[in-house]
This record gives C-alpha cells, structure tokens and sequence, in this order.
C-alpha cells in the first residue's frame, strides 16, 4: 500500500511539473550581467506569476527568491525580473518557478556575475559570441518556394561554445508585412521565433545582449520615418532583457563592459535618413544626438578594446546594399574615422552584420594613424549571399570572406602587451571555418595596478 501511496505521488509530482513546463512559452533568458546584478526573463503562454530562485554554486543553504511578475497578454506575457545583492566573480545556479511550482530543464541553469579587476589585478580571459541575421521559416506568412530559413542547429553549437556572453548584430527576427503594423503581430513574430527548441539552452545559459536592424525595426531598409517605430523598440525591449537606454536618447542604443571592453551598442534606424532622399547635404544613419553620444563616450572609455556595435557594415567601400559608403551617408563614415583619427582613439573595432556574408576589413593608413577594423558575422539562419566576393571592397583582408551561414566567438586572451583578440569563425554544425587575430595597438595606457601580476615570495 505504501509503494503504491509513492507511485501515485511520483506520478502527480511529474504531471504537475509538465503542467507548469506546458506554461513555458520560451526562455528562460539571461539578459545583461553586471557584478552585483542581473536581469532574467521568461514567456509564458498565458496570465501566470514568473519569479525566479537563485543560490551561490557549490553551496548549501536556504535560497533565495526575486521578485514576483505577473505576466500579461499586452506585454506578450513576458517578464523581466531584476536580481540585485550578488556577489562579483561568482557563479550563481537559478531555477524558474510558474505559478509556485518549479520547472526543470535537462541543462543546468548558471550565470555568473563580472569581476571587479580594475586596480586590482590583470583582466581575465573572455571569449563572447557574435552574428546576425536569425531567420526562423513561418510557412503560413512566408512567400512562396524554398525556404528562406534553415539549419537552426546553429544555436545549439553557439550554446556548446560556452561562450561569457552573445551579442545578436540586429536582424534577430524578420518582421513579415502582416505583422510592423501593430503590437500583436511583432508581438507575434517574436513569440514564434523564441520559441523553437534549438534555442532554449542558448537562452537559459548564455547572457545575451541585442541591438535591432531593419528586420526587428520595420519593413526592409526601414529607417527613421517608419511610422510604427516607437511599438517595434517597445516590443524589443519586451523580449530583450537589454540594459537601460542611453539617457537622452530614443530607440535602442546601450552600453556596457565586461572586463577590460567596452561595447556601445546603437541604432541605426530610429534617426536614419531614408536611402532615396537626395535633397540633404549631410545625411545622416545615426542622428545628431547619437552620433555625439558615440563620440563622447568613445573618448571618455578606459577600455582596452572599445567595440562599436551596429547593422550594416562600416568600413565597406562598396557602395552596395547596407554599408556607410552607399545612398549618401559616406560623410557621416568619414567624420567617425575623422574623429577617431583626431582623439587618437586605438583598438576600435566595429561589429557588424546585416550583409549574410562575414569578412574583416582594415583601415590602415600607417603609424601615424590608430588601425580601425570592422568585422562583419553573418548570417546565423538567413540565406547566405553567395556573391559577395565580386564586391569591391578594398579594405577586406583577403581569405576572411566567408559565404555561408555561420557565428564567430571573439577570444580576448593574453596579458599587457600580448593581450588580442583571437576571432574563430564557425559553421552551423560547430565545424570551425577560419579564425583570425588582432593584436592590439600597443600606445594604449592600462589601468594602473596595485600589485604586480608576478607571485612575491
């Protein structure tokens, strides 16, 4: 009778958790990690209560829980709760809880907060992943023929990378025509593009960190006269656990560090210029008060390596399609590589995407002037552009075209002068392509240490 008794037990305890497991819609997700917080997030698939416990690893106690969130259909049901009170350079396990009861995964659920270095000891080693151009098929809205979408296994290799963190290059959903005209179908779009399977453990293991492009923003080659612009930055927002805005600014522009970078995320639709106009002089991607934004903070940053996040590529001399040379917007590209001339800004690399194609370009121009680089990864499950290479570009360094899907994880390893960036390329199976290094200008002033890095007998 008592086996019996703990066979019906067992078994309402396992319907009960698939019940709960049945209200997950997609995530969880890590959002951005500071040293004393976090944010995670999580969908459900209807009204319920999301609240998150969390512990140190390794250790016994009583846990502790966030905040509770009420998820509700105007916001897609999603939550976003913030965990504050951590401790720096420590790993922390959490669980999900739905309506009180516990939903498990088969991976196990960590993230871990950032170091305090600075003034204190050498940064550690870090490696982030990066791509764009997350195409997910619909065959109910999507046009007719071959599917556009594929090979979605990519997310899970990206989660087996294990990588610090991810940064999603824009394009991370493609908005159909049916849908940037109102809230429920970006609503819409973004639910359905969350929630496959492939990439659930991206989500639940990986911090994440996300600008929009014109896909997540609009229609195609959309830009700053999108009349529905303001909803399509909310809904982003509702479905990335991004940091906040820059202040004084609109759209979706951010910042953060992670050891010793700096990573200025922006947007390059909210203020755009449409490409046709022709009557404007000085024409403009970024907008006055963005650009500024950029230049100051540029200058202001301490970091060794300062990545300028954003869609479209920047260094391109192509006037083709999504670069900064193309539809009247090469004076803007100028005065950024002005600028970073002037202020001696070294180690700007800019991250970008939007193309389906990946390569690195360089600017040099000698020792008189700081090296700029771009890197382009693209894309993850878009069709790739398999025409690239008849592009006249003249600032790509030859063999780093790739034409295929794929991701890149950037490994910044080494100490003082022999800290770089190492930059493996992979294809969707995991399979590595190529891989390339950038060494770092070497004028750059580190932080000034306390202690020397060597062990004092």
């Amino acid at each position: 009778m008592r086996k019996l008794i703990l066979f019906i037990g067992l078994i309402v305890m396992t319907l009960n958790l698939s019940a709960q497991k049945s209200l997950l819609q997609s995530g969880p997700m890590i959002g951005r990690v500071n040293k004393i917080d976090v944010k995670l997030w999580a969908q459900t698939k209807k009204p319920a209560t999301v609240y998150f416990a969390y512990w140190e690893a390794g250790k016994k106690g009583p846990k502790k829980t966030s905040k509770r969130i009420k998820t509700r259909k105007e916001d897609g049901y999603t939550a976003q709760v913030v965990i504050d009170g951590l401790k720096p350079n420590t790993t922390y396990n959490y669980q999900l809880y739905i309506n009180n009861k516990k939903v498990s995964f088969p991976y196990a659920t960590q993230f871990k907060t950032q170091d305090v270095w600075a003034y204190h000891h050498a940064p550690a080693d870090f490696k982030f992943a990066f791509g764009s151009g997350a195409y997910i098929n619909d065959p109910v809205f999507d046009r007719a023929g071959r599917p556009y979408g594929g090979q979605y296994e990519i997310y899970e290799n990206i989660a087996y990378k294990k990588p610090d963190f991810m940064v999603w290059d824009g394009d991370n959903i493609y908005l159909r025509q049916n849908e940037w005209d109102s809230k429920s179908g970006i609503i819409y779009r973004y639910t359905h593009d969350w929630s496959i399977p492939e990439k659930q453990q991206l989500f639940a293991t990986v911090p994440h960190y996300a600008i929009v492009d014109d896909h997540d923003f609009g229609p195609n080659d959309s830009d700053g006269s999108f009349w529905n612009k303001d909803t399509s930055i909310e809904v982003f927002k509702l479905f990335w656990p991004t940091p906040k805005t820059v202040s004084g600014l609109k759209g979706a522009t951010f910042q953060f560090s992670y050891n010793d970078a700096e990573f200025f995320l922006l947007d390059n639709r909210y203020y755009r210029d449409p490409n046709k106009l022709t009557s404007k002089k000085h024409k403009t991607i970024l907008g006055k008060k963005q650009l500024q934004w950029l230049k100051d903070a540029l200058v202001d940053s301490k970091a060794r390596f300062k990545f300028v996040v954003m869609g479209g590529q920047f260094l391109n001399t192509a006037r083709y399609f999504e670069t900064y040379s193309n539809n009247g917007f090469d004076k803007e590209r100028l005065d950024i590589i002005d600028f970073i001339y002037k202020e001696k800004l070294t180690n700007v690399i800019f991250l970008t995407g939007d193309r389906h194609m990946s390569e690195i370009s360089l600017l040099d121009n000698g020792k008189a002037y700081p090296k700029i680089w771009d890197v382009t990864v693209s894309p993850f499950t878009s069709g790739p552009n398999t025409h690239a290479e008849n592009e006249p570009n003249r600032l790509r360094i030859p063999g780093t075209l790739i034409e295929e899907r794929n991701f890149a994880i950037f490994n910044i390893v080494g100490k003082g002068k022999d800290r770089h960036i190492k930059i493996d390329f992979y294809d969707q199976k995991g399979k590595l392509i190529k891989d390339f290094t950038i060494n770092q200008d070497l004028d750059y002033q580190p932080y000034p240490q306390r202690h020397h890095f060597k062990k004092h007998k």
